[in-house]
């Protein structure tokens, strides 16, 4: 079984839509910084596109998770920044698209009135838990 447990409904808390509102496990923590919309090169994919850019800021969590030796299932927590809420439908399909919906990390979701480069709209952050050492890509 899972070394996570994810608790959706704390007794007394509303269900949350889409992610946990605990999630607890042991192992080594992983954290990653910010990802934004950015190709290998730091040209921004999907300029105006925010459909585009989360699945590119998805990809680059993939990456970074995958240097400490970690994959999405070994995330404990997301934090979304957007430059307008409507933008978190088109970030919630990369989410759904790479995070398994029947043990979704917890989650929070933050309106900002920009981010570091105007063209860009989204911007997202994930702690993980990885079992044993981790570390890979050192």
């Amino acid at each position: 079984m899972s070394r996570l447990t994810h608790l959706t409904a704390p007794e007394g808390v509303a269900p949350g839509s889409g992610y946990s509102h605990v999630v607890m496990g042991s192992g080594t923590f992983v954290a990653v910084s910010g990802q934004c919309a950015f190709d290998e090169r730091g040209r921004v994919v999907g300029e105006g596109d925010p459909a585009a850019q989360a699945r590119q800021v998805f990809e680059n969590l993939r990456r970074c998770l995958a240097a400490a030796g970690a994959g999405f299932s070994d995330v404990v927590k997301l934090t979304f920044f957007v430059t307008d809420v409507a933008h978190l439908p088109a970030v919630r399909a990369a989410r759904d698209a790479v995070i398994d919906p029947a043990r979704p990390p917890a989650s929070s979701a933050v309106q900002v009135a920009a981010l570091i480069r105007p063209e860009l709209l989204v911007e997202i952050e994930a702690f993980a838990v990885v079992a044993g050492g981790g570390g890979g890509g050192r």
